[in-house]
């Protein structure tokens, strides 16, 4: 009885060290702060926040549709509840106006509110965390100036557990690195430049990485492409890979797509027509360059996919073909080749040829409209089909598309488009 006794101390004792420890690796704080090269002069500063709020889409989860610039309330739907981007005017009693800018930099830096507050993820500060003092401090002091607006913050809608914050410090024991990202000495200057936007405050891994059960994107993923929680919306492999990734793109192509919401391989469409339209157009050519030549140079590693292979029949390659011919070949061309800066080419296109064929798919029913762009003011847009064809016109057709003129991504069944077209309702 005392053996069992002194077993039972012991665990209960390790139990109490081992949460101790997750507790303390989940809300421990980094100093690093990364170079300081802010402007002196005030109005380059500002002008520089404003550029890093464009470059970051802030707008996008703080500004509700109809609502007032950064006043909050646009709800960012999750696998475990809604969350409700807060209000960042500098309005002092609902906003960040009683915030200084180490507040500000304690919630990009290491993911806590003014008080402590552990923040949820759905605020990319896992990404956020990458992003220099002086930068973070620029773009605070941008906010400053938008105009004060009394709207509280709404609270979270979690499912239990997940409403729990104490929880977080788990999660972020598990996932979660503060530290700012320091320069590779071995790449140049734009490489660097790339990799600070791609990794940083562009958060391009908040969509473009796979993410487990909890939410959480790993490093050792990559950049390898997952289905975007709750939209239904495939965000493609930015790889290297020359079927499902950027392997037949040039840096100047992902620039251009960037900047223009249209490239040789493939135009915006969906969620990324709207960061296009919200942020990337109005980003330098040389930080579009930078990010376009980081992407680059990532490896060509296959991208796997747990959707299981569909082949298509000969009949259906060649009832596809005629729709194809009798609907699309007019603007994508007889061999897919497309119409530069008019209609994508779907030869090569890492839309058609990803691993999950729903972005096809939704086009297809809803139509495509690339964003209206300062470099690209009147994109061609492509008409909704999902009235005319039915769903084993459109399995058909996507089919013929994701497997003709070097494209082998393989074929699509009826029901997958029944469930994309139900999706696209709901959204």
């Amino acid at each position: 009885m005392k053996l069992m006794k002194r077993i039972l101390g012991t665990l209960l004792a390790l139990a109490v060290i081992a949460v101790g420890a997750l507790y303390w690796l989940g809300t421990r704080d980094d100093a690093s702060t990364g170079a300081a090269a802010a402007p002196a002069d005030p109005q380059q500063r500002l002008e520089r926040g404003r550029y890093l709020a464009l470059a970051g889409n802030c707008m996008a989860c703080h500004t509700a549709r109809g609502g007032q610039a950064y006043a909050g309330g646009t709800p960012i739907p999750t696998p475990f509840g809604t969350i409700y981007g807060p209000n960042i005017t500098p309005d002092e009693k609902t906003g960040i106006g009683a915030w200084s800018a180490d507040d500000f930099w304690q919630a990009l830096h290491n993911g806590k509110s003014r008080d402590g507050t552990l923040l949820y993820p759905a605020f990319p500060y896992t990404e956020y965390t990458r992003v220099t003092r002086a930068d973070a401090d620029a773009l605070f002091a941008y906010l400053r100036t938008i105009t004060p607006v009394s709207q509280p913050s709404r609270a979270p809608d979690l499912d239990f557990p997940y409403d729990q914050r104490l929880l977080l410090a788990a999660w972020r024991a598990l996932y979660f690195r503060p530290g700012v990202q320091e320069a590779d000495p071995g790449q140049s200057t734009q490489w660097n430049r790339g990799r600070y936007l791609v990794e940083g405050l562009g958060h391009c891994a908040a969509c473009h990485a796979p993410r487990n059960s909890l939410g959480a994107t790993r490093a050792a993923d990559g950049l390898a492409g997952g289905l975007i929680p709750m939209l239904d919306w495939y965000a493609p492999p930015l790889t290297n890979d020359p079927q499902a990734g950027l392997g037949r793109w040039s840096a100047e192509d992902i620039a251009a797509l960037l900047r223009t919401g249209m490239a040789a391989h493939s135009s915006a469409s969906g969620p990324m027509a709207e960061v296009v339209l919200g942020s990337t157009q109005h980003l330098t050519e040389e930080d579009a360059l930078a990010m376009g030549v980081y992407l680059k140079s990532l490896p060509a590693t296959p991208v796997a996919s747990s959707r299981p292979a569909v082949p298509v029949s000969p009949a259906a390659m060649e009832l596809g073909g005629k729709i194809y011919r009798q609907q699309c070949a007019q603007c994508h061309q007889p061999q897919g080749e497309g119409s530069a800066g008019a209609w994508p080419a779907l030869a090569g296109n890492p839309t058609v040829t990803a691993p999950s064929p729903v972005n096809a798919i939704r086009i297809v029913l809803d139509g495509g409209f690339a964003p209206a762009t300062a470099a690209n003011p009147r994109p061609h847009g492509m008409p909704p089909f999902g009235q005319l064809l039915n769903d084993n016109d459109v399995a058909m057709l996507v089919s013929y598309i994701r497997n003709s003129w070097g494209n082998e991504a393989g074929g699509v069944t009826p029901l997958e488009v029944k469930r994309a077209r139900a999706a696209s309702t709901r959204n």
